[in-house]
């Protein structure tokens, strides 16, 4: 890519700094898809093109200590490129979507004083959603006694559970994940369903996908997860055990961390866990895909379309 500052200029209105939204609405880029199509990458060379910030949006990024597992970004591949809500929380404690809009409204805002481009890139589609629409998202208090309930019933049971009363959150959350499927049931069985109240949205917003075919995706999951192993993901994952997080927790986290943990604690053999983790993370995959299909104003492109996808930030740049 090539260096296209001036773009930059106009990306956020009349008055940037004000804090004021003009008639034109301050732009910002997303950059989203699967796991493994090489969103990261594309969106440092995007920053530095077009003289922009990352704010990730990948709801286990967020923690201190999961980094190999979660595939997050070194700082070496950052390139100097600053980047927002990675390491900002204990593993210990949760992170839901509201809190992710807030914080992630508040850089936005910190990013277009500089008279920078806020980049979101990620693969959590609801977090995403929550900037691109600006969701309302009422606060619902914990129900002790109605977790206490479901904390009884199996995983399987609280997603189909899930699955009747709101099919469309079902459709995007980790079907294994116990805290988010209790919390979405909580919420649902107090406001009705999973809120998507969709406001005016302050930002003019360019959203890039990322896809590769199928069988390409699938082969570059399991050369990723082979790769992960041998950087030492099992290790992480027995550190973060002996500095205090429990097995419980690493299970709730989802993925590489439940299985890695699982065959830490002989539950599993370490050629079931590779099996199984393939498995599961094609599957995370296919539920991603699901979730951004639906949303038209996603533009789709090959990770190997460079030249395009910088064609179509620019352009989107320097329209009014």
């Amino acid at each position: 890519m090539h260096d296209s500052k001036s773009c930059a200029a106009r990306l956020v209105g009349s008055s940037p700094t004000s804090g004021t939204i003009s008639m034109n609405k301050p732009k910002i880029l997303v950059i989203l898809g699967q796991t493994a199509t090489g969103k990261s990458d594309l969106a440092v060379d995007s920053a530095k093109t077009f003289h922009g910030e990352i704010i990730s949006a990948d709801s286990r990024q967020v923690y201190k200590g999961l980094n190999i597992g979660s595939g997050k970004i070194t700082k070496k591949e950052m390139k100097k490129v600053p980047h927002h809500l990675l390491d900002v929380l204990s593993p210990k404690r949760t992170f839901s979507v509201s809190q992710f809009q807030k914080k992630s409204t508040k850089i936005i805002k910190d990013i277009f004083k500089k008279d920078k481009l806020p980049i979101i890139c990620g693969g959590t589609g609801f977090y995403i959603q929550s900037i691109v629409d600006d969701l309302s998202i009422p606060t619902v208090k914990e129900n002790k006694e109605l977790r206490k309930k479901l904390e009884k019933w199996k995983t399987e049971k609280l997603f189909e559970t899930l699955e009747k009363l709101d099919p469309e959150r079902a459709q995007s959350i980790d079907r294994n994940n116990r805290v988010r499927l209790i919390r979405a049931i909580e919420i649902v069985k107090s406001i009705g369903k999973v809120p998507k109240i969709r406001k005016s949205s302050p930002y003019d917003v360019l959203q890039i996908g990322l896809e590769w075919p199928d069988n390409i995706l699938k082969k570059r999951i399991k050369d990723r997860l082979l790769k992960r192993i041998k950087s030492g993901m099992i290790k992480e994952v027995k550190d973060l055990h002996k500095n205090g997080l429990s097995w419980k927790r690493m299970e709730q986290l989802g993925l590489e961390y439940r299985y890695v943990s699982l065959f830490l604690q002989n539950k599993i053999s370490k050629e079931e866990m590779i099996e199984k983790l393939n498995t599961e993370i094609w599957h995370y995959a296919k539920r991603q895909k699901t979730w951004f299909k639906k949303d038209k104003r996603i533009k789709w492109f090959s990770p190997k379309e460079v030249r395009k996808i910088e064609k179509e930030i620019k352009g989107f740049l320097l329209s009014n």
